[in-house]
């Protein structure tokens, strides 16, 4: 675990409890989870090179490493592209800058947001590359990425404590 840690901030933002959401069911599922993507996009912003990348668990998670994987996982279930390495998803190259990765990330969840919007039904199977078996509900994957990027998004909160001292949402 690294020990070269950026000087603490002690930046505590103020912890808010989700936005209200849609009065439907898909509504409330993706305001919950467009929550969720903002807040560790939120966490990776503005964290500092190359402490950003650098992995803050025996793991060698990182925040950077993160928001690639989440990316990779939206494009998986909403956009049906296929994943060789779920590891390599987590491991930032040289070129993966703040900006590239964040810019990657919200323009992936942007498509996946015209898929959810355009989904007639959430009991309907989703897009994804052909595996063995029937592809999961709609209503399947929203709940899973919410639980997904919930507990990646925890996993940032502490990482993010310990590069600079910054908390909350």
């Amino acid at each position: 675990m690294p020990t070269n840690r950026a000087q603490p901030s002690r930046t505590r933002a103020k912890d808010t409890g989700p936005q209200r959401t849609g009065t439907d069911e898909k509504a409330t599922l993706r305001g919950f989870l467009d929550e969720l993507r903002n807040s560790i996009a939120d966490k990776v912003a503005d964290a500092p090179e190359p402490h950003v990348r650098t992995g803050g668990v025996p793991s060698g998670t990182s925040l950077l490493g993160l928001l690639k994987h989440l990316a990779c996982v939206e494009r998986f279930y909403f956009l049906g592209e296929d994943v060789d390495q779920w590891p390599a998803t987590l491991r930032p190259s040289a070129q993966d800058t703040i900006d590239r990765v964040l810019a990657d990330y919200r323009k992936t969840v942007e498509r996946a947001n015209q898929v959810i919007d355009a989904w007639p039904d959430l009991t309907l199977p989703s897009p994804r590359p052909p595996r063995r078996g029937p592809a999961p509900s709609m209503r399947w994957v929203l709940v899973h990425m919410i639980e997904e990027t919930g507990r990646h998004a925890g996993h940032a909160d502490i990482l993010r404590e310990q590069i600079d001292g910054s908390t909350g949402r």
